[in-house]
């Protein structure tokens, strides 16, 4: 297997950078070849089946629990995994387009939409995270071409503008609420399938959702999330930050750059680094 893509640059567009700025989210083909993808589905699955403790039948779970299985820091897991969540390609495309130095690892998340699996509610991110600017990004990676009947991540164009609704879980709440509030706005509603290799980033203020996973097939996606490598961790202003701030970054102190074990740099101009 050929692993030195990982550690490549790659070459953004400055009209690519414009778009994201803009709209907070940007989907870019190629970013990995096809066997990278079929080689990461493989290994991360593998190690998904082998921790995922839900039990539970899919028709008994709540809304969340029928959205995705979930698991957390698969770079912990395994260093074959490590590979991928340290690949400096990704992380230097997520710096860029952040227009920030360089970027840490906040955490990482393999997201297994089952087969039959539902919707993903509207939400931002950030509500979970208790860090101090918005300088974050997610890298949605999916381990196969997603269709539209898988349930790809959606995304309201510019929506990190808007303030309602920040203050929302993921819940069936958030999605009737922010269902409404986005329809009559003028933000594009983007669905869109992916291709194989393809990575969408978003920013953690930008609402997004997936629809239901109507095949038989589960959608099986990998992400990472990024933050300025000069972030600051601010007073956590709810259950789920404080739950975030002793989980992600452990030992970090408030109004202070978070810089623990688990928070590694993966890029930075600074260094002049590739991992």
């Amino acid at each position: 297997m050929e692993f030195t893509l990982l550690d490549q640059a790659f070459s953004l567009s400055e009209e690519q950078i414009n778009f994201y700025q803009e709209n907070k989210y940007i989907k870019i083909k190629n970013i990995l070849s096809p066997e990278l993808v079929h080689h990461f589905n493989q290994i991360i699955t593998d190690k998904v089946n082998e921790l995922n403790s839900v039990k539970t039948p899919l028709e008994e779970r709540d809304t969340y629990g029928k959205a995705f299985l979930q698991l957390f820091n698969l770079w912990r897991e395994s260093e074959a995994i490590k590979k991928l969540i340290f690949s400096s390609r990704i992380a230097q495309i997520a710096a860029e387009l952040m227009q920030v130095e360089g970027v840490r690892l906040y955490h990482d998340q393999a997201l297994y939409k089952e087969a039959g699996g539902g919707i993903t509610p509207w939400h931002a991110d950030q509500y979970y995270w208790p860090l101090a600017t918005d300088k974050t990004i997610t890298a949605w990676m999916p381990l196969q071409a997603t269709p539209l009947e898988m349930g790809p991540l959606e995304f309201s164009a510019g929506s990190h503008a808007i303030q309602e609704g920040r203050t929302l879980q993921i819940s069936d709440e958030s999605e009737a609420f922010l269902d409404k509030k986005l329809r009559v706005t003028d933000f594009k509603h983007i669905i869109e399938a992916f291709d194989i290799g393809e990575i969408s980033f978003h920013s953690g203020w930008v609402f997004h959702r997936a629809g239901a996973n109507t095949t038989a097939h589960t959608r099986k996606v990998m992400t990472v999330i990024y933050m300025d490598e000069d972030m600051v961790l601010k007073q956590p202003e709810n259950e789920n930050q404080i739950a975030d701030w002793e989980t992600w970054c452990p030992g970090a102190e408030i109004n202070k750059k978070i810089d623990t074990p688990l928070n590694p740099v993966l890029y930075s101009k600074k260094l002049s680094i590739f991992h």
